[in-house]
């Protein structure tokens, strides 16, 4: 069988590639539906873009490789695409964008797409068995123990990462690149919660609270849930992009109030008010009860100098904690790291040391916040390759 081009891989990245493409497309996945990570996504339904996206959002070993895809598809363009097609969105928080339906409404779009565009979707096939060859690429199929030689005259892989392997996710992407002489930079579960030992927070699970997290060099201001393995939360997920083994990440419990000022104001309104009740109308009554057993926080208000306030409110700014390890890929949204930046031309997706051969989505090492932005790397890399092959 001979195709203009070979699509390995049908979640964003892929069917927003083969909707685009000219030409004999065929699309290649091992799973029985299309777009399984875009139906999970955002509770169902989808956080396909963020209004804020800008290649600063995204962590690469080469922090300016991301900028030519994303300013030539941007969330604007998707948003059009979206609204086009009928779907109907709204912005949740901190620009990012969901269905106001479901997200199987962005699987049907896509689906729709490539069946306009004649795309031949094989779902449950396997391939394998990659080479190169003088007319481009030959593998095989294997769909219900029949075999199919597939001769391709482009490659383009994007079957992902190594996160949530529950939903067939392997390190396909990393193995085939590797065949093909691409290096791979160090991979590592991103978006994903952290985890400390003894069930350091069983008592707190299920608490939340507004926080800053920082990891490294970098702050997050969102929320932090507290679970029976740890720290959750949007705050903590962003954080844990930038977080490495032994390190310790820092816990603002107080991102946006002047605790110090408040404290001191009521110790003259209400000095006999108990230190812990007044700290628990600013945080969870359990967390205050937590931290007692850390911090002192006995007595009155009135019996509180500047000194000791000052020194508690120190220690609600700068919780210091240090992790043991992260939840893993089992519950990682993304995977950072991938094939080298360097290895491929920022402007086509394609392998500068093998013509016809295009890597594109979260096999890259690319990696955006949490909010939409992993979503908006997929469609812009994808269009990258897409408008490359058309060429």
């Amino acid at each position: 069988m001979q195709v203009d081009t070979a699509i390995i891989g049908a979640g964003a990245a892929g069917m927003m590639c083969a909707a685009h493409a000219k030409g004999r497309i065929l699309l290649v996945d091992h799973a029985r539906a299309p777009g399984e990570k875009i139906r999970i996504s955002g509770g169902g339904r989808c956080n396909f873009t963020n209004l804020y996206t800008d290649a600063g959002a995204f962590l690469s070993r080469n922090p300016h490789f991301a900028k030519s895809a994303l300013a030539r598809y941007t969330q604007w363009d998707f948003i059009d695409l979206v609204d086009r097609h009928g779907i109907t969105w709204h912005e949740k928080t901190l620009g990012q964008l969901f269905c106001d339906t479901s997200a199987k409404e962005i699987i049907a779009m896509l689906r729709g797409l490539m069946q306009q565009n004649g795309v031949d979707l094989r779902l449950q096939t396997t391939a394998h068995g990659f080479a190169k060859s003088p007319d481009g690429f030959t593998f095989s199929l294997e769909t219900d123990g029949t075999t199919t030689q597939i001769t391709a005259n482009t490659l383009v892989i994007c079957t992902g990462g190594k996160s949530i392997p529950k939903m067939g996710a392997t390190g396909l992407a990393y193995d085939l690149a590797a065949q093909f002489g691409l290096p791979i930079t160090e991979t590592r579960p991103a978006l994903v919660p952290f985890t400390f030992d003894k069930e350091r927070f069983a008592d707190l699970a299920g608490v939340s609270a507004k926080a800053r997290i920082t990891a490294g060099a970098q702050s997050f201001d969102e929320a932090l849930l507290f679970t029976h393995r740890g720290l959750s939360g949007p705050a903590v997920l962003q954080a844990s992009s930038y977080w490495r083994e032994g390190e310790e990440v820092s816990v603002n419990l107080s991102p946006d109030t002047d605790l110090m000022d408040k404290l001191r104001n009521q110790r003259h309104q209400s000095g006999r008010r108990n230190l812990t009740t007044e700290l628990a109308t600013h945080l969870p009554a359990r967390l205050v009860d937590h931290l007692a057993r850390e911090i002192d926080l006995t007595g009155n208000l009135a019996d509180q100098s500047d000194q000791r306030l000052g020194t508690i409110c120190k220690k609600l700014s700068d919780w210091r904690l240090k992790p043991t390890g992260t939840e893993g890929y089992r519950t990682a949204e993304v995977t950072l790291g991938g094939v080298d930046t360097d290895a491929l031309s920022a402007r086509t997706m394609e392998a500068k040391s093998v013509p016809g051969l295009y890597v594109i989505g979260e096999a890259v090492d690319v990696t955006g916040w949490l909010g939409g932005y992993n979503f908006q790397w997929a469609w812009s890399s994808a269009m990258a390759a897409a408008r490359a092959l058309n060429s």
